[in-house]
């Protein structure tokens, strides 16, 4: 019988050790001594622990109220029903894309010296990354959003500290009948309705079931001007796709109107819409981010990305309390070195299964789209049809190629004999294994673990995966990717 003592339960991800929180969260008690206001709000519980009700939006609000003035000197309000933020979790963000922009995984290409500027999708009456960013870092930002309310909110909160104005430019989204959208305004044009404060219409209304494609305001594409440069991009999208859907929680309240925590497709749908303006923007901005707001939607979201050829994906958790979030960054910046890990590999073997299949596809066709898919990056391929195995062995340009999805002519595939020359290349075996009617297992084999590109083993299996998945499970791709 194993040793309990071996059942570790696994360590959740930290509040961000910058985080002003980080080793001293907020102490209620004492802001309830300095601020009358939030006094009315803390109650004590049996083991005399101060308190709030979270499920109270009057609490929440001023909770958020005071941390920011006394942790940040900032002034801040926000009128009835708009969405609350929590200080901490909003400062975890700020200071991931900190570690970003600090980081030498892509090279600075601003003119401004260390001044960065970032821009805000969606920034909501609470205006709150503009205020955090400029506050602690004395980032520069453009603020978008489209509500009435949400706009007036944004600029009286920025006037309201005007240590830190000048810093923070709230701009309007206008949306016309002419704004440019990656697909042709995705099947019709999206107009601005009169009523209800910048809700939205479709020449082409469809139920949400029928139709999960972004159909709002522009977000990046039309509201970026010519020529404009930044850092990065943030958001916290609309992460439901009804009301309903948003209310589920009854442990919290942080408000929201329907535009703040609403879309058609949710945040699956926004946020592969952003994904489609980076592509045409690209340059623009150093580094594209936004939270997910389930994990289940990253796995779809960055085979998006590896679709439109980023040059980079980065992921992390932000945790505050019981409530997890995920952020999602990527570039098309090339990167300043190549895309080599020097460590090596974790594992020697890696598997993953082909469920769904086709009834036209045997392990036989899957095993020649696995040399297919490694021959037109440049790799030296042995099929061998007995064994239901392929033998690769690919150079440093070659990973690379790979991994950035890049084609090689035919001019360009290195023969098997001069690529297994280089001991420093990286060599596995692919095998296919019919399971059940209908599921193979694929394992990858590492034959040599002391590589130097072995690092790089697991990101190209699982580039194999999402291409096998795209052509013979389609089926199934819903439930594997969404």
């Amino acid at each position: 019988m194993p040793s309990k003592k071996r059942r570790r339960k696994e360590e959740r991800p930290k509040i961000h050790p910058r985080n002003k929180y980080s080793d001293n969260p907020p102490d209620f008690a004492l802001l309830a001594s300095l601020y009358p206001s939030f006094k009315d709000f803390v109650f004590y519980s049996r083991e005399g622990r101060p308190r709030i009700d979270w499920s109270d939006f009057n609490a929440t609000r001023e909770l958020s109220r005071v941390l920011l003035l006394h942790d940040h000197g900032l002034h801040w309000w926000i009128p009835d029903g708009q969405l609350c933020p929590t200080v901490p979790n909003r400062s975890n963000y700020i200071h991931w894309i900190e570690d970003l922009l600090s980081s030498d995984i892509i090279p600075k290409t601003n003119s401004n010296g260390d001044n960065v500027r970032g821009f805000d999708i969606g920034t909501g009456a609470n205006c709150i990354y503009p205020l955090l960013g400029a506050s602690l870092l004395g980032w520069s930002f453009v603020a978008s959003d489209m509500t009435d309310v949400a706009l007036e909110w944004a600029e009286r909160n920025v006037k309201s500290n005007p240590h830190i104005s000048e810093l923070i430019e709230i701009r309007n989204v206008r949306c016309s009948p002419n704004t440019p959208t990656p697909e042709g305004l995705n099947n019709g044009e999206s107009v601005y309705s009169e009523e209800g404060e910048g809700l939205l219409s479709s020449s082409i209304d469809m139920p949400a079931s029928e139709d999960k494609s972004y159909h709002g305001p522009p977000i990046l594409l039309d509201v970026v001007r010519d020529g404009e440069r930044f850092d990065f991009c943030m958001c916290n999208p609309p992460f439901f796709e009804s009301i309903e859907e948003a209310g589920l929680n009854p442990k919290t309240s942080c408000g929201g109107t329907h535009e703040e925590m609403v879309c058609p497709g949710g945040e699956k749908a926004f946020i592969t819409r952003i994904i489609d303006d980076s592509v045409v923007l690209k340059l623009s901005f150093r580094w594209y981010t936004s939270m997910v707001g389930r994990k289940v939607n990253l796995k779809f979201l960055i085979s998006k990305l590896r679709e439109v050829g980023v040059t980079i994906v980065k992921t992390t958790e932000f945790v505050q309390g019981q409530t997890c979030r995920w952020g999602l960054a990527w570039s098309f910046v090339p990167p300043a070195k190549k895309i080599i890990s020097p460590h090596v590999t974790e594992k020697n073997m890696l598997s993953f299964m082909l469920e769904g299949l086709q009834r036209q596809f045997g392990a036989i066709h899957v095993l020649q789209s696995v040399e297919s898919f490694f021959h037109v990056g440049g790799a030296c391929c042995k099929l061998n049809a007995s064994s239901f195995t392929v033998d690769i062995t690919a150079s440093t340009e070659q990973c690379n190629a790979l991994l950035n999805n890049e084609v090689k002519h035919l001019d360009q595939v290195a023969s098997c004999s001069d690529v297994q020359e280089a001991s420093s290349n990286l060599s596995f075996r692919v095998s296919v294994f019919q399971q059940i009617p209908g599921t193979l297992l694929v394992k990858g084999s590492l034959q040599h673990r002391d590589s130097p590109l072995s690092g790089l083993f697991s990101s190209i299996i699982q580039q194999l995966e999402d291409a096998l998945r795209r052509k013979f499970c389609r089926e199934k791709a819903g439930a594997n990717y969404s």
